[in-house]
This record gives C-alpha cells, structure tokens and sequence, in this order.
C-alpha cells in the first residue's frame, strides 16, 4: 500500500550552528504571535524563518513571508548555515519528553511518501480541516518547494518487525543529539538492506495521518498543479511527502483531549441548557470544591464502556461541574449529519459538537466563539475567571478509535484529537 523512500535531508551545519536546540521551533499551527517573537529572538538561525515567517503590514505579492522564507532558505544554503546530506537516508527520530511527571520515548521514522489521492484508501484522514491553513501551506510549498515540518502518520507494527528492524539501527552514533526540557536524537539510516525491509513492510500497510492533515491537503495540492504544468512520468521529487511514522503501539503516543471553551452565549441560552440536556442525558451535580472531585471527574471520562458517551460541563450552574452520561444514543443519532457512520455518531466529541454545541446553544453563528485547552484544569479556571462562559471536558482518543474512524472512510470533526508533544520543525526537511 504506502510507499516510502529515503531521502536526502537538510539540516544545520553543525560545524558553523553549535546550538541546536536554539534552532528548532514548534509547526506553524501552534506558534503564537508571542511565540513568534521569542524564536526570532532565540537564535538568528532559528527555523521560525522558514516554518511560520512574520508578517508584514507592508507585505504585498513580492515581499511577504513567503518570500522572505525562500530568501532566507536561498542564503543559509548559500551560506553552508544549511547543508544536504550526500546519502539518501530514513531517519530514525527519538523524541525524549515528559508528561504529568511520567518520562516518556516517542520513536519514528522521518521518510518520504509517495503521495496518494484519499479516495485510494492508502494514505487515510481522521479529522477535518479548514481552507485558510492548507492555502497558508501551499503557497510556502510553493516559495521553498520544501516540506518544512513533518507530518505525523501512524501505523500498525504487526509483530513488531518495524521496531526490531529499528532496534538495530539504535546502535549507531547520532547525527543530531539536543536537549533543552525535550531531548532529540536523530540517526541516519543508509543501509540499502534496512531501508527494503522497512518499504517492504509498508508495501502492505495503510498509513493514518495523525496531525497534519493541513499539510497533507496541501500537498496534494502542490502536486496536482506541479502536474499541470508539467505533465510527467510521475517519478518527480514533488510526489512525496515528509512524513515522521510512529506506530499505533508506541509507547510515547500521547492523546490528548481538546477541551472546549465557550462564549458569547445569551443569558438566556446559558440558562436553558441544563434543562436542555436532560432529555439526552443521565446529570450528576458536583460542586467544584468536593473533596475527590477531579477522582470522579476521571472515573466518568477513563473509565466504563469504550462505546459509552460521557461528557463534564462547568459554568451551567455555578460553580458546580455537571458530569454528563448520554442514556440515548438513537435520539442524538438522529441530529447529526445522516452521511457520518454510526461510530462517529457515538464519539464525544460528534455528540458534544452536534448536539450540545450546535443543537443546543447554537454555536456556529452569531458572536458565539469557541476556543481550546488540553488542560481540564485550565479549562475550569478560565470560566471561574470568567474568561468564557462554559467549559466542556472531554475524554482523550484511543488509538484504536483513531484506526476504526479512517478505516470506516469518516473523519471526526475537527479538533477531536491534539498528538503531545508536536514533532518538531528544522530537526531535517526534504527539498524536492
């Protein structure tokens, strides 16, 4: 199914580059205005140049931050700031990072994917996107003609054949080793034997894109109107795709919940809704300050039956949470999109956006906003402030979930899943 390649990396010039960490910046779709500023600032070679450039009120069609970026790309290449690798590589990439106190390894492999049309089933969708990031996204594919930031796929490691292959490949020294709070080693494999076990292997397997379905759109994109203008064979560089994949199995794959935020609600509609949501649902009142509190909060999300849909609301009533059991799933079934599968019907996040959100309190129009946090803490202490109005806390995705919805042809509705921590920009990135 998924066909995968080395490629010959760009990465900083150790020799001229000695902080590495000082270099290295989140994917655009995370970088803050504020942020933005502090990585200029970190280093003059830090990756935000390239990955997520300043704008400009000045900007106009010649002199914007995508042409910025690819002036930028031009004279660190120029410069030997950058420098490409003579041998096309797989990069095994570890990832060190720690999570509520526990440590934790993410291992992935960074290659290029052969890009495939969804509708093929190879490489597969679980969430929706939004126009504005992939016309964001193609026009700097468009400037570097580089991917910058890797997307995020998963796949399944039947038998473990992919991490024993990858065992092996752990012995060899680091070409890139950095730490600051999150640690990153990166080897190269180059082994002609390593790298046809490894596309072997993914001959026979679908890839599930995780976080980066923006990209992936874009890249799409890219290819399409490459083809347009250059009708070809087919075996140019622009068909692949920077992909990091890491299997459904590994330990570091952390999800969490994207917690929603809202406000702009009328009085009267914030009123309304506890007597709206029992028809749908069995409501057990907390008050925040109880003793044992968030232990509840977590028996109702973690725990029960994988299929039962269960949801916490704070700021409908003081400054109590309402822990939310759905009694009937043919009644919200029935509110939703008729096209989605009956699996998508029963997720949270589908039950808590169609019938809560939109059904309810008629977000989707109007002054009505909604904002996240992956921190159910932060998402109470921001209505408590009165920030928003409500908060909405969700339990996290399983892997498997993720699998069955991309098997199912569905999608879930966009911000149902955040992968922790993001994967990194100017580790390495393919030139194409």
């Amino acid at each position: 199914m998924a066909e995968i390649h080395p490629f010959p990396g760009v990465r900083y010039n150790q020799g001229l580059v000695k902080d590495l960490a000082a270099t290295i910046c989140p994917p655009y779709d995370i970088i803050t205005p504020q942020l933005q500023q502090e990585l200029y600032h970190r280093s003059p070679y830090n990756f935000v140049r390239l990955e997520f450039g300043r704008e400009s009120p000045q900007d106009k069609a010649t002199d914007n931050r995508y042409t910025r970026a690819a002036a930028t790309l031009k004279e660190w290449l120029e410069q030997g700031v950058l420098t490409t690798d003579k041998t096309p590589a797989i990069y095994l990439h570890d990832h060190y990072f720690s999570y509520e106190g526990k440590e934790y390894k993410r291992r992935g492999i960074i290659a290029g994917v052969r890009l495939e049309e969804w509708d093929k089933m190879i490489v597969r969708p679980h969430e929706g996107t939004l126009a504005e990031h992939k016309t964001d996204r193609l026009s700097l594919l468009w400037a570097l003609q580089a991917n910058t930031s890797p997307i995020l796929a998963l796949f399944a490691d039947e038998g473990g054949e992919v991490s024993s292959l990858l065992a092996a490949s752990e012995l060899s020294q680091p070409i890139i080793s950095l730490g600051n709070g999150e640690r990153h080693n990166v080897r190269a494999i180059t082994k002609p034997k390593v790298i046809e076990k490894l596309s072997s292997y993914f001959a026979s397997q679908p890839l599930y894109i995780a976080d980066g379905h923006h990209r992936y759109e874009s890249a799409l994109t890219y290819q399409r109107e490459r083809r347009a203008c250059s009708p070809s064979p087919g075996d140019e560089t622009f068909n692949l795709v920077m992909v990091m994949l890491v299997a459904f199995s590994d330990p570091g794959l952390i999800i969490l919940p994207p917690h929603r935020l809202v406000r702009g609600l009328s009085r009267a509609a914030l009123s309304q809704l506890p007597a709206g949501l029992k028809p749908f649902f069995e409501i057990k009142e907390l008050p925040l300050k109880m003793s044992g509190v968030w232990q509840q909060v977590d028996n109702l999300l973690l725990g029960g039956g994988a299929d039962e849909v269960k949801l916490v609301v704070f700021g409908a009533t003081g400054k109590s949470l309402l822990l939310l059991r759905l009694r009937d799933p043919a009644a919200t079934s029935k509110l939703m999109p008729y096209f989605h599968s009956e699996l998508y019907k029963r997720l949270n996040v589908s039950v808590l956006d169609h019938v809560i959100l939109e059904e309810l309190l008629g977000v989707g129009g109007g002054e009505i906003s909604i904002d996240y946090t992956y921190s159910r803490e932060d998402a109470v202490r921001r209505v408590a402030e009165q920030e928003y109005q409500l908060a909405f806390l969700l339990s996290p995705v399983k892997p498997e979930v993720i699998k069955a919805i991309a098997d199912a042809g569905d999608r879930m509705p966009r911000k149902s899943t955040y992968f922790y921590p993001k994967a990194p920009a100017g580790l390495v990135f393919y030139r194409f």
